[in-house]
C-alpha cells in the first residue's frame, strides 16, 4: 500500500476552465438545470421511465420531490414566471404521480414537498 494519494485527472489548469465556465452561466439557469435533474431522477424513481418499475423506490421518489418542491419554492422569485410555471406544472404531477403510486397516500398536505406547495389532490 501506498501513502501518497492517488493523483486527481484534473490539473489546476481544468479547475480554472471549469470555474470560468460556471462563471459564465447565469445563476437562472444554473437553478433551471437543478430542477429538471431532480424532477428527472424523482420520475425515475416513481417508476414512470421506459424501465417501469425497475428503479422504483418511493422513498427516494419522496426526498427528491420534496427537494425540488423546495427549491421552487425559495426560487420562485429570482427565476420568474417564466420558469417557475412549467417547472411547478411538472412537480405537481410528480406529486400526483406519488400520491397514486403509494399504497397507503398520504394525508392532503403531508405527501412530498407539500409542505412548500400546499396539499395536491388527486
Amino acid at each position: 500500500m501506498s501513502d501518497t494519494p492517488p493523483e486527481s485527472p484534473e490539473s489546476p489548469a481544468d479547475f480554472d476552465a471549469m470555474t470560468r465556465d460556471i462563471a459564465e452561466v447565469p445563476a437562472v439557469e444554473v437553478i433551471v438545470t437543478v430542477a429538471v435533474n431532480l424532477m428527472s431522477a424523482a420520475a425515475v424513481k416513481l417508476g414512470l421511465t421506459e424501465e417501469g418499475d425497475k428503479y422504483k423506490d418511493l422513498d427516494e421518489a419522496r426526498k427528491l420531490v420534496t427537494a425540488l418542491a423546495g427549491l421552487l419554492d425559495a426560487s420562485a422569485t429570482e427565476i420568474s414566471s417564466f420558469h417557475a410555471a412549467p417547472l411547478r406544472d411538472g412537480l405537481k404531477s410528480l406529486q400526483l404521480a406519488f400520491r397514486e403510486a403509494s399504497v397507503v397516500p398520504d394525508e392532503p398536505g403531508q405527501g412530498p414537498g407539500e409542505k412548500y406547495t400546499g396539499p395536491i389532490y388527486g
